[in-house]
């Protein structure tokens, strides 16, 4: 009955290590998408409208952003075309 017993817990022990590390190495050989130079080409929603310049929200997080030309209501969409320290130059949707 002992015996049993530990030979159930070393499976599961085991069982557990082996998903842990099939995890890990998972997560390592992704690569990582965080970063501005990731931003660049993704489309952005405004929050405020942009004239030229104003906020939008792009992953959740909110960002200034200086349009191009022309103006952006709040709810557009738009495209960053570059990044500038902490912001950022778009142009508008169409």
């Amino acid at each position: 009955m002992l015996i049993g017993l530990i030979v159930i817990s070393a499976v599961i022990v085991i069982a557990l290590l082996v998903f842990v590390i099939q995890r890990s190495i998972r997560a390592h050989q992704q690569q990582a998408s965080a970063g501005r130079e990731e931003l660049v080409g993704k489309i952005a929603t405004a929050v405020i409208p942009l004239e030229p310049k104003g906020v939008v929200l792009i992953e959740g997080e909110r960002w200034t952003a200086i349009l191009d030309e022309g103006q952006v209501e709040a709810g557009e969409d738009v495209i960053i075309t570059k990044v500038n320290g902490l912001k950022l130059q778009v142009i508008k949707n169409k």
